[in-house]
């Protein structure tokens, strides 16, 4: 064969190389979902790229093994020329391997990667005419291939997907993100169903401290005012002490039994509770979400390492660190006092008892234990406060301060404002009156 004659092959295994590149860089960017939704709109040759997103990683072994061959044939065919027209040896060799890297990097490298990337379905389709019939004529030998090659290099080999890591996955979503092919939120949602499987329990669940429970020994009565005051429908039911917890009474077993019979409603609680179950601070929080979806289980019961309890948790508390906070139409933003006058005040159950006695021109009100109005009243109660409950507190001058629950709010119930107002002793009520 003559020059020309093999230059000419050298550029048509060049263009074969080309159009293998294409094909791989189309088939890495289209998933079986496109390939499926491409059949149902009935584009034409969709059924082969259905058949080729179903095991890419088949096809694009032969895809790279078609490239390589062509890259390395038309680079020993140029090398063969350039010999035969250059009289010194080095000479031709370096004009081989100029004109190779050239071909290899702009007509090889850049150029079909980025008409694949800008067109995957199109070019994708258009390799699945070619590789499907291609691949069966091979049959093995690609795969046989890869298996030599990762004989040989150590390591875990050549992976079968697109990404190597979960560090690679999050950094393409952050890419998609990016170029606007998804939302913000959803790509802090796809991050967070990542760190869900790094997640424990027991940074999900609502501590013991924030529990509202009833004692076994109280009525139905009892259980159904409680649950209606404080606004959970899901409650605790306790035994000797806070630790023992023994069962969960639900709301609509409450309402059920009553509406039955009126009767009912002296009947103990322990008669309509349901059996807890009972998780491990440090189970993996992602295992118990699907643990609650196999058993139809909306709540667990948390132990410590001592056998305590630690608190309890719900689905909804694990799903909130996928989707986040879940308010209701009722929730929304307070300011932190709100003046009723009269000294009369409306503050947040999160606000500062610094900031509290500041209102009463009071500048050294602390508390070794508690640093928020709401903790405040809870140690003046001795148990977590619910709507309506109220105690008095003293400033550090003497004065005395009446804190009232307001109604709960948020899918956890909790006081979201207290009512603040001082408390005129009886001898000046009485004075005030004579006057």
């Amino acid at each position: 064969m003559n020059g020309p004659q093999l230059i000419t092959g050298a550029v048509l295994l060049v263009v074969v190389a080309w159009f293998a590149a294409c094909a791989e860089s189309g088939i890495a960017r289209i998933s079986s979902f496109r390939a499926e939704q491409a059949v149902r709109e009935g584009r034409r040759g969709s059924e082969k790229l259905a058949q080729v997103a179903g095991d890419p990683t088949r096809y694009l072994n032969v895809a790279l093994l078609v490239r390589v061959t062509c890259e390395m044939a038309a680079g020993v065919l140029v090398t063969y020329v350039c010999l035969g027209e250059f009289g010194e040896t080095w000479t031709a060799l370096l004009v081989a391997i100029a004109v190779m890297v050239l071909v290899s990097f702009v007509a090889v490298g850049v150029s079909p990667r980025t008409i694949g990337r800008q067109h995957p379905l199109n070019t994708a389709t258009a390799a699945a005419y070619v590789l499907v019939p291609l691949a069966r004529v091979m049959g093995p030998i690609p795969q046989l291939l890869i298996l030599i090659g990762n004989a040989l290099t150590p390591g875990k080999g050549f992976r079968k997907g697109p990404f190597a890591s979960e560090a690679e996955l999050r950094a393409m979503v952050d890419l998609a993100e990016r170029e606007s092919l998804i939302e913000d939120d959803e790509r802090r949602m796809v991050h967070q169903v990542f760190e869900l499987g790094d997640t424990l329990v027991r940074e999900v669940m609502v501590p013991r401290t924030d529990l509202v429970c009833i004692e076994r020994y109280k009525t139905v009565r009892q259980a159904t005012t409680l649950a209606l005051r404080s606004g959970f429908s899901r409650i605790p039911v306790t035994g000797e002490n806070e630790d023992d917890i023994v069962g969960i009474v639900y709301l609509k077993d409450l309402v059920r039994k009553t509406h039955i019979s009126r009767e009912a409603e002296s009947d103990l609680v322990s008669t309509v509770m349901r059996s807890a179950v009972f998780v491990p601070d440090t189970k993996n929080a992602g295992d118990l979400l699907r643990e609650m979806q196999q058993v139809r289980n909306h709540v667990a019961v948390v132990i410590d390492e001592y056998g305590g309890t630690a608190g309890i948790v719900t689905i909804e508390d694990i799903l909130e660190e996928i989707v986040g906070e879940i308010t209701d139409e009722y929730d929304r933003e307070l300011p932190p006092v709100e003046d009723l006058g009269e000294d009369r005040y409306r503050v947040t159950a999160r606000l500062d008892i610094t900031d509290l006695g500041e209102l009463f021109k009071v500048e050294a009100f602390d508390d070794e234990d508690v640093e928020t109005v709401g903790g405040l009243l809870a140690k003046a109660l001795g148990r977590v406060p619910i709507a309506g409950a109220s105690a008095l507190v003293e400033l550090p001058d003497g004065r005395p301060l009446r804190l009232t629950a307001e109604s709960p709010a948020g899918r956890r119930n909790k006081i979201v404002t207290v009512l603040v107002e001082p408390v005129v002793p009886a001898v000046e009520a009485a004075g005030e009156e004579g006057e």
